[in-house]
């Protein structure tokens, strides 16, 4: 009896220890803007499918419109089902030629399993 009351103690120890993980971030900057980094830089594709898109009609775009994470902005994260699913990103775009010469601002809405769901052209810098 004094075994089986020593075991469902060492059982009820063992199943109520928490367990807390460190993040380690090995990145120049803090965790937050990390994060936010690598999910615009997850999102890479659908976005320069995007910039494809708005630019094809433009006469005077410039060749090799691209854009980067620096020059983006996060507006909104909406989840769609739940935690942990799926979440419609929408971002705010600057894309550039040459030395980082800005042509617009761009919204551009894209999915966390990376599809493009809908964009719109805001601006043209003349």
């Amino acid at each position: 009896m004094k075994k089986i009351v020593v075991m469902l103690v060492i059982v009820l120890v063992i199943s109520n220890t928490n367990v807390n993980a460190n993040t380690i971030n090995e990145a120049e900057t803090e965790l937050c803007e990390t994060l936010k980094l690598a999910l615009m830089n997850s999102l890479r594709d659908p976005v320069d499918k995007a910039i494809v898109k708005i630019y094809k009609d433009d006469v005077n775009a410039p060749k090799g419109l691209r854009w980067d994470t620096t020059g983006a902005e996060i507006l909104k994260i909406k989840q769609v089902y739940g935690i942990g699913g799926l979440y419609e990103i929408t971002l705010q775009i600057e894309p550039f030629y040459n030395a980082h010469i800005g042509y617009g601002i761009d919204e551009v809405v894209v999915t966390s399993n990376g599809e493009l769901l809908r964009y719109k052209h805001l601006k043209t810098y003349p």
